[in-house]
């Protein structure tokens, strides 16, 4: 009964780099919501696996035992969207779920998710033109980073970006007044308004100032060999390390190796992302064009994406 008691309000179920971390450690603030312990529980995805999954239902609704009586629970999975799974899952667990997307350009959406993916370590090809070409490959098991093995449909980059098809999946499963899509247009460029917004859709107070949190900066990974050898040295283990991670291991605890090995990465590893290959960006919009229309159409006037996208 309690395990019940707990089972989420609302999901935000979308999309990658486009603020949602912000918007969740900014929910957390709000006095009558009460987000999930850790964000991206991905619960619900069942055509992948993912790092923080909960085992059982139990688990995942332990995630929201910290709620008091009368606040609004809620999780941030921005993968969800792109998953063929999580619409059914969550209106099977939840059927008066709410569901909160924020969508993006996909030349840009893109781009910066698969400089996260370097970033995290799931992608090791670092120009992005290759690796949505590995994409096939990567579908039938090959070419997939031994790093990334189990988590390989993040690198089906397309998935990412059929928008009217992930919509769909959550419309055909919750009244329309149970969904509300966003821009990441609106949310960077007023970010106080978005927020409001959503405050008012999930019936909470929207006049509490709450601070402002800034979305995780796009950055570029200089070498992704380097990247895993750095991370490799500050977990102590990996083949590559194995002569110099005695020494190290034996000389400094892990708090202190972190700490120099965070600094050897600001200066080394990570650079601030460099401007995006212009012909490769307008080959990505000619590419999602269609899409983009589609969405321009199912979602209606109110949104004028062709024009906000700069497709018109």
């Amino acid at each position: 009964m309690q395990a019940q008691r707990n089972v989420p309000d609302f999901f935000i179920v979308g999309q990658p780099k486009c603020g949602t971390t912000a918007l969740y450690e900014m929910l957390k603030l709000h006095p009558a919501i009460a987000m999930s312990r850790h964000k991206e529980p991905n619960y619900f995805i069942r055509d992948g696996h993912y790092k923080n999954t909960p085992p059982s239902l139990e688990d995942y609704l332990d995630l929201f035992s910290e709620a008091t009586p009368g606040q609004q629970r809620g999780e941030a999975s921005v993968l969800y969207l792109a998953s063929s799974t999580s619409a059914a899952g969550i209106a099977e667990l939840q059927p008066a779920a709410k569901a909160i997307a924020i969508l993006r350009e996909p030349a840009s959406l893109l781009r910066s998710f698969h400089l996260e993916m370097l970033e995290k370590r799931v992608e090791t090809e670092k120009d992005l033109s290759r690796a949505l070409l590995l994409e096939a490959s990567r579908r039938t098991s090959h070419k997939v980073p031994a790093g990334g093995i189990d988590q390989a449909p993040m690198l089906f980059y397309s998935n990412h970006v059929r928008y009217v098809e992930q919509l769909e999946r959550f419309y055909s499963r919750f009244a329309a007044e149970q969904i509300l899509v966003l821009l990441y247009d609106d949310f960077r460029e007023d970010n106080q308004g978005a927020l409001r917004r959503i405050l008012r859709f999930l019936e909470v107070d929207d006049s509490i100032d709450l601070e402002v949190k800034k979305a995780n900066p796009t950055v570029q990974v200089r070498s992704p060999a380097l990247d895993r050898m750095v991370h490799a040295l500050e977990m102590g283990n990996g083949t590559a390390t194995r002569l110099a991670k005695g020494g190290i291991k034996a000389l400094t605890p892990r708090r202190l190796r972190r700490r120099t090995l965070d600094g050897f990465e600001k200066r080394i590893v990570y650079a601030k992302a460099s401007k995006a290959d212009t012909a490769l960006r307008e080959e990505l919009r000619e590419e999602y064009r269609p899409e983009v229309e589609a969405l321009d159409a199912y979602l209606g006037a109110e949104f004028d994406l062709l024009s906000r996208w700069g497709y018109a």
